[in-house]
């Protein structure tokens, strides 16, 4: 007996199967994801633990009819996998033919592009609601995991589902970790039902409003088969809990399910990686001086919400900060208003936060935060064109989001030093909000002192009539680019603007007299700030030019390309200058 996983181009090619067939078509299926996530890199634990369900899920209901919503959707390769995209799991010639989530634009199985957590339930209930409007008959399945489930918007959707009426399932994939582990007192919760093979009284799925199914053996095909068949076609709101493990099956990512949720390439035997990374990092040097910090006073305190090896703390660092060290789970608006709260009772917060996540709290860090002016910082990570490149993790609209709102000083450091010197003024600061953003690219340092007035900019190359205002690792850049021009008889001036929340008008106005200024920034030129400096100078006769990235969402770009396509290269810079 043997599936050859060629044969699978949809959900129909295992419907006739026998339950041996399907065990035999899951020990298939995952040995193909292992060979090309140790090859290619990705999502591991979340994906090798749902490979029984999402089999027995499509093996139950009828997609595309049925609709099945992932929550982030990042585990949902499996699914890919049976539902036409068999030859990327397949063929390392097509490994990157699909993205890591699910895309509509691959796939009709696959109904939103979605990297965000905790959204499954509330895109379903619309789901649901629109399906009753026209009177149709489908299912409406959200598969959601239990970290993501903490989330606020999770929880808001898994309250008013149940008001429909009508049919909607929700399936809880309890694997007991977020990319680290679970915080809050739900996840206690969830202990007790698994500890009572889901018969506890306390359930507060029951008290919702919802039916509860609970499935011990999260990763057993038959029991998960039942579960399935039992809620399919209900006309009320169901909870199905499956108890699973992350990492099934592959020892490395059962043994270290945090290192394992995602990883670049790895030796399946021993899980080390094939190209181990080895160079300076921002989120190295973030966490040392914030252990520092908080080592120095109690008051000081580093806030993450469920991505704290993003930024630096993994297990290790995490026990070293103790209780000065905060996890709030994947729950970001919660995050910023806790900021908020930390502040305005005397300590002194600092949230480490990816760029893309940030988006999620952007009312709490408006209302919460700089509508107070409460002295706060914020450390964005991959706030970059260099940094992560799928169309749902952009993090490159950071500084349009953040320069956009009063009494935030958005900060953005070319190099380490600078932005050290960044994090400890605002951690003493008592002047209002701090935003520092990471640099993208190679890590960079200086030998001048750092001047710490950040409301300037800095000189680093005086010249006449060209000047190149060039912010973060776009200040290399814009030094290769004078290079180039000095060998052509011009010798343009150089600043680093350091604040991008405003425009220091002093420096600004020994320019109105030049030819021509260039504005590079590392985000989107809309709303940036060589917009802010366009405006200043507007009514000079000075020319001039915003270079940056054009607004619109891009997926899983080279960064060489976007370079060259936006003139952000030192050749196409030093032309531009020309006129």
């Amino acid at each position: 007996m043997e599936i050859n996983l060629k044969n699978i181009h949809s959900p129909a090619d295992i419907k006739g199967m026998d339950l041996d067939h399907l065990y035999l078509l899951s020990e298939e299926l995952r040995g193909a994801l292992m060979r090309k996530l140790g090859a290619h890199g990705g999502h591991v634990g979340p994906n090798l633990g749902v490979v029984e369900a999402t089999v027995a899920l499509h093996y139950v209901f009828d997609a595309p009819k049925d609709k099945i919503v992932y929550d982030v959707s990042h585990q949902s390769y499996v699914h890919k996998m049976l539902t036409g995209r068999i030859e990327a799991f397949l063929d390392p010639a097509k490994y990157d033919d699909v993205t890591g989530y699910t895309c509509p634009r691959e796939s009709e199985y696959d109904l939103f592009e979605v990297g965000h957590t905790s959204t499954s339930i509330s895109l379903a209930t619309g789901l649901a609601k629109a399906r009753d409007l026209v009177g149709g008959k489908e299912n409406v399945v959200a598969f959601i995991g239990d970290a993501s489930l903490g989330g606020g918007m999770a929880l808001e959707a898994l309250n008013y589902a149940p008001e429909l009426h009508s049919n909607i399932i929700v399936i809880l994939n309890d694997n007991q970790m977020s990319i680290a582990e679970n915080h809050g007192e739900l996840y206690s919760h969830l202990t007790e039902l698994r500890n009572s093979n889901g018969t506890s009284p306390n359930n507060i799925f029951k008290a919702l409003g919802y039916e509860y199914v609970y499935v011990e053996e999260g990763n057993d095909l038959r029991e998960l088969i039942k579960a399935f068949r039992e809620v399919k076609d209900k006309n009320h709101a169901v909870l199905v809990h499956i108890n699973t493990m992350k990492g099934m099956g592959l020892p490395c990512a059962e043994s270290h399910k945090e290192e394992f949720h995602f990883t670049a390439p790895f030796d399946l035997k021993t899980g080390a990686p094939l190209s181990p990374y080895t160079a300076e990092s921002y989120d190295d040097i973030f966490s040392l001086r914030m252990l520092e910090k908080m080592h120095a006073d109690k008051k000081v305190v580093t806030l993450s919400a469920g991505t704290p090896a993003a930024v630096g703390f993994g297990e290790e660092r995490r026990k070293l900060a103790g209780s000065q060290f905060t996890d709030v789970g994947i729950a970001e608006q919660d995050c910023v208003a806790m900021v908020a709260g930390l502040s305005k009772g005397g300590a002194r917060p600092v949230m480490g936060v990816v760029a893309t996540f940030l988006q999620r709290a952007y009312d709490q860090l408006s209302h919460d935060i700089a509508i107070n002016n409460l002295p706060s910082t914020f450390v964005v990570f991959y706030g970059s064109l260099f940094g992560m490149n799928d169309m749902t993790h952009l993090g490159f609209f950071d500084i349009a989001m953040v320069s956009s709102i009063p009494n935030i000083k958005l900060l953005a450091p070319a190099t380490v030093e600078e932005f050290l010197a960044m994090l400890d003024k605002s951690i003493d600061n008592s002047d209002g909000p701090v935003v520092i953003r990471i640099p993208g690219g190679k890590v960079c340092h200086q030998d001048a002192p750092v001047n710490t007035d950040f409301t300037k900019y800095e000189i680093v190359e005086k010249g006449e009539e060209v000047a190149l205002i060039a912010e973060g690792p776009f200040l290399t850049t814009a030094k290769q680019a004078a290079a180039i021009m000095r060998e052509k008889g011009v010798i343009p001036t150089v600043i680093n603007p350091r604040i991008l929340s405003e425009v220091d008008a002093e420096c600004l106005d020994t320019l109105k007299n030049y030819r021509h200024v260039i504005t590079i920034e590392d985000g989107i030129v809309d709303g940036g700030f060589g917009q802010k400096v366009a405006t200043y100078l507007g009514e000079s006769d000075v020319k001039v030019t915003c270079l940056g990235l054009k607004k619109e969402f891009l997926d899983r770009f080279k960064v060489s390309d976007l370079l060259k396509a936006n003139n952000l290269t030192p050749e196409q810079i030093a032309k531009l200058a020309q006129y």
